[in-house]
Parts: C-alpha cells; structure tokens; sequence
C-alpha cells in the first residue's frame, strides 16, 4: 500500500547534491574529452607521440618557435572519422629553433638544442616546400614558409622527458581510462549477474559450487590475480581490459546473489511459479529489473576501481604500454622527477586519475544512498 509519500525519481534525488553534481559534470567533461581528443589536443598525432627531443622536461607555458620540415615520405590521409579516433599521422618533422633568416633560396635557421647551446641548420626552400607549392618566385616561397612551416607553439602543461606535449597525451589519455573502466564493468556486471543470479535462485549445489569459487577469488590480491592473467594471455590494450574484467566479477556475484535470494522468497515471485512461469523468464523479467538498484551502484565502484587498477598496472609496466598515452605510464616515466623542479610531470596525470576516481565513488555513495542498497 502506498503511504502518499510523493515519488522522488532517484536521478532527481542524486542531482539535489552538490557533491553528486560536481561528481556527474567531472564524468561527462571526461566523456566529451575522450570522444573529442584528437580534435582538442594541440598534439593530433597518433597517441600524441611527437617528439622534440630538444624540448624534454619543460615547464608549463614553455614557447617555442618550431621548423617543420616534410618527411621523405608523405603518409596516407585518413578520413574524417579515421582522425577523430586514432589521430592524424605526422607528415612533418618539428625542429626547435631560437631565429631564422633567408638568404636567397635557402633558409638559416639557428637550432635550438638546450638553453644557452644551439648550432646552425640551412635549408634549400625547395626541399622544404611541397612540390604543389613551389614557385619561382622566391618572396613567394618564403612566405609561404613564414606562413605554413613556421610557427610559435605553446605547451600548456609543458613537455614529458621526451619532449611530448603532456596535455595532448593528458586528454588521449582520458580514453584508455574510461575504456578499461566502460569494458572491466560490462565484463564483471555480466559474469556477476550470471553466476549470482543462478546462485541465488536455484540455491543448492549450484550455489555451494559458486560460493566456494567467490570464496577461493576473494581470498587472492587483486593485483595478483591481474598479474597471473595477464602472464597468461600477454600484455596489451584489450588484454589488460579483459583481465581487470575477469577480477571484478565477484563483488558483483556476491552482492546480485543476496538481492536474489531475498527477492525469490517475494509474493509475486510465488505466484509466477503458480502460474507456471518458467524460471528464465521469472529472473530476467521479475528479478533483475527490481535489483537495478544495486546493480548501478556495483557498477559506479567497479567503474572507480578498474581505473585504480590499470593505472597501478601501467605503473609496473605490466598495463598498456608505449606509446600509448596512459596516465599510469605517465607516472611511471616521471615519478623519479618527484625530487626534482619538475615534480608537475607525475603530479598531473596523479591528479586526473585522483579526480575521475573520486567522481565514480560519489556516483556510487550517492546512487547507494537514494537507492537505499545493503549488502
């Protein structure tokens, strides 16, 4: 019976706290981050790798006048949708340079190669300008060169030791947490609700057989058990997801298993059975719906920690690796930069990690708390 309490939608209930607030526009700025990164790194190149050797370990804000010069070999232009996943390839070379100067149909340029030190480069324009570009006209040429292959960069965050843009990694990075997350819960949610659902409902043997391999899983480190998945089916980008994934699943196994056990003793699910509802469609229909609940909230925690996990992996070397652009790895490269007057390098890729963790676990506190959900 209803007690005329009005009903309060749970979405609604969450959003009335600022926390909750906060927490939902840091995952979706991450989303939009992650969809958009190519198009708002400064860095487009596949996976942010273009180095600047030169420029390693700089401070945010650094400016530097760059030289590009073409590449031997021109790489094959990608379709729109090419680019906006996987970046555009470098057709050009970037040389740090302190000044220039023409001096007929060459150009002088003076090589930055660390502060105070330099030598000087000269370039033939016709080897630097694009065939279609060429002129004979030789003001025409310089200035398409002032135009085109000269510019001022700017590194907002400043560079790794390998002299990549750290934002633009810092945004592609954005992707491979949120995908290890999105997979390591769908992997762990789908494995969880099979195996505690049928525990739960069927109860018996089956349910002995389930238990005792939750029991067996829960007593092994994590980070153990990701270390002997990984040994067995290798490193890699879908590797490291699957076996978060695969370690996952028995919080969510243990907790759909109580929901089910409490909601098969329910009215309605007697008088399913009475009716002669099969058992399949008594949990997919009857059960499930009405376990919503926790099962969100399960995932939100498992959403948090699987970035947790993967970061701590690519820290030892055993998650995704170079060059792809991991805010683990990118503490990996530069925690020993901690002690020195670049500290930045792994404080910021900590910091992205520390804020989109701490916006999943509101999420989740939250969702437990409007939803009322018990272990």
């Amino acid at each position: 019976m209803h007690d005329g309490t009005p009903y309060t939608n749970p979405i609604t209930k969450l959003l009335k706290r600022p926390a909750a607030i906060i927490a939902v526009a840091i995952i979706s700025i991450s989303v939009l981050i992650a969809i958009f990164a190519y198009v708002l790194a400064p860095d487009n190149t596949p996976f942010a790798n273009r180095m600047i050797v030169e420029l390693g370990a700089r401070e945010p804000g650094f400016t530097k006048l760059l030289l590009y010069i073409p590449k031997t070999t021109e790489q094959e232009k990608p379709s729109a949708i090419t680019r906006l996943f996987q970046g555009t390839p470098n057709d050009y070379k970037a040389i740090p340079i302190n000044s220039y100067d023409f001096s007929g149909n060459s150009i002088m340029v003076s090589h930055y190669i660390d502060d105070g030190l330099s030598d000087t480069l000269t370039y033939k324009l016709s080897n630097i300008i694009p065939t279609a570009q060429l002129t004979d006209d030789i003001n025409n040429n310089r200035d398409y060169v002032t135009t085109n292959l000269i510019s001022k960069k700017t590194f907002y965050l400043g560079t790794d030791r390998y002299g990549r843009d750290i934002l633009s990694r810092l945004l592609i990075g954005t992707r491979i947490s949120l995908a290890v997350g999105f997979i390591a819960v769908v992997l762990s949610i789908t494995i969880g609700i099979l195996l505690g659902a049928i525990a739960g409902y069927f109860g018996g043997r089956i349910d002995n057989i389930v238990m005792w391999l939750i029991n067996i899983l829960w007593s092994i480190p994590t980070l153990l058990l990701v270390f002997a998945i990984t040994l067995t089916i290798g490193k890699g980008f879908w590797q490291i997801f699957i076996a978060i994934g695969l370690t996952m699943w028995v919080s969510a196994a243990r907790l759909i298993r109580g929901q089910v056990m409490s909601l098969k003793e329910m009215e309605y699910i007697t008088a399913a059975k009475a009716i002669g509802v099969n058992d399949f469609r008594i949990i997919t229909k009857h059960i499930l719906p009405n376990i919503a609940g926790p099962i969100m909230v399960i995932a939100a925690s498992n959403f948090a920690t699987a970035i947790l996990i993967e970061a701590g992996l690519s820290f030892l070397g055993i998650g995704v690796q170079p060059p792809t652009p991991s805010w683990g790895l990118m503490i990996k490269e530069h925690y020993n930069f901690l002690l020195t007057n670049r500290p930045f390098l792994a404080i910021v890729p900590g910091i992205a990690i520390m804020l989109l963790v701490y916006a999943f676990n509101i999420v989740g506190n939250g969702l437990r708390d409007v939803l009322d959900v018990k272990d």
